[in-house]
């Protein structure tokens, strides 16, 4: 009988599909990046996402964000991505949680519950421990490295951490890895040299946020949303495969 994954399942097969749709993935971000993977994931049968952020839809994010419409500024991005995907799949089930992950946080969630878990957040103090909680609990992890300030989704690769280079964050998180004796992690990072963004823009830009941070990444519609893409097809090949 036909139904909206039956173009996938001529991919996959019914059996994977039901591996699919019996799967829990846990998104951290749900921006540039973890908003595309965390649509993709529910478009492709994922029967339970359960989806972390605190942050609110605003105005810059939509040159980039999936979830980001003027209909839906000021809105938790969290609670527009669960609506989206509800609609998407009324049979799906979201979990949406309004917080900001970081070591203070992390004990609200049980990492064993999931079946595959999704690092797409910025700051480096949480990435490293969604990756230590996701590792210690024996449970598949994938992370989106620096997806700003690039411009050629085609530099963007899959491999290792330890396989990885040009990339700043990713230079960062080897040798926060390496110290915790964490041998490989899957990673999706660019090739692609940082572009050098306008000085005189990105002061206004700070200015206009209140000057909260001291610069400001450029990013666009098609470098973060193929980030977010390959990963949510590492996670699908994954748990198909299963």
């Amino acid at each position: 009988m036909q139904n909206q994954f039956a173009r996938t399942a001529l991919l996959f097969g019914a059996e994977a599909m039901e591996k699919l749709r019996g799967s829990r993935v846990a998104v951290f971000g749900v921006g540039g990046v973890g908003g595309y993977t965390a649509e993709a994931l529910g478009r492709s049968g994922i029967g339970t996402l359960d989806l972390i952020d605190n942050d609110t839809v605003s105005l810059t994010n939509l040159n980039r964000q999936i979830i980001a419409l003027h209909s839906t500024l000021g809105q938790y991005k969290v609670d527009v991505a669960a609506a989206r995907l509800r609609d998407i799949n009324p049979e799906i089930q979201v979990h949406a949680h309004r917080c900001f992950f970081l070591p203070e946080t992390a004990g609200q969630f049980d990492f064993s519950q999931y079946d595959y878990v999704v690092d797409a957040i910025d700051t480096v103090k949480g990435k490293i421990e969604i990756i230590m909680r996701a590792k210690e609990a024996g449970v598949p992890v994938i992370s989106s490295m620096g997806a700003g300030n690039k411009l050629d989704p085609s530099a963007l690769r899959v491999t290792d951490l330890y396989k990885t280079k040009v990339c700043p964050l990713a230079r960062v998180m080897r040798y926060e890895m390496r110290k915790r004796g964490v041998k490989s992690l899957k990673v999706v990072y660019s090739e692609e040299l940082p572009v050098e963004t306008d000085p005189q823009l990105t002061a206004a830009l700070v200015a206009e946020e209140g000057g909260i941070r001291r610069s400001i990444p450029g990013s666009n519609a098609f470098v973060p949303s193929a980030a977010g893409l390959l990963i949510a097809g590492e996670v699908i090949r994954e748990l198909a495969a299963k």
